[in-house]
């Protein structure tokens, strides 16, 4: 049931709903979001195309992907919402200039465009400046050194990568907070 309120009046009409990406947590994360103030909406994940690099780095970078996978979702049938997440790595100078992780989600109704940032953290030193440095996606990094970590034996069956399952975010916490929960 929706909640009355402003958010209710303005998505009373939301009945289809894509998203720019086919990543199941980040799909999860948009249905979460919609389902306090949406009844009855169905949702599409849509393959498409960030237009930024394969590791973003820096706010704009981020955010410029977030909007260009939210506007080619909307381009790409008919809906009332579309949303694009991207997430890169911002150098924190304060942190002795390691790479935090931050999240952007834009929404458009295809007339206005809105954004929002997650808060950030930090992943091993290793990891986040190797991404940086050579522009290589953190999450394959992070997994190779989660591994060692854990020192996971040969008897042991691969791992899925977390960036399909919980994220490197519900890794990093223990499943604590999962990637479709955290922005």
């Amino acid at each position: 049931m929706m909640a009355p309120g402003p958010a209710s009046d303005v998505l009373a009409h939301v009945s289809q709903v894509r998203v720019g990406t086919l990543n199941r947590p980040k799909l999860e994360a948009v249905k979460s979001a919609l389902a306090a103030n949406v009844d009855g909406f169905e949702i599409e994940g849509v393959a498409v195309d960030s237009g930024v690099s394969e590791q973003p780095v820096g706010f704009d970078e981020i955010v410029a992907g977030a909007r260009t996978r939210a506007l080619a979702a909307f381009a790409s049938g008919d809906c009332d919402l579309s949303f694009g997440i991207e997430d890169g790595l911002v150098l924190i100078d304060a942190l002795g200039g390691d790479a935090v992780n931050v999240g952007a989600a834009v929404v458009t109704d295809g007339r206005h465009t809105s954004v929002g940032l997650s808060s950030g953290f930090a992943y091993p030193s290793e990891c986040g400046l190797r991404a940086v440095a050579e522009r290589e996606p953190v999450g394959g990094l992070f997994d190779v050194q989660m591994d060692a970590y854990e020192a996971r034996g040969p008897e042991e069956p691969p791992r899925a990568p977390s960036a399909g399952v919980e994220g490197n975010i519900g890794r990093l916490t223990d499943g604590a907070l999962p990637r479709s929960e955290y922005g």
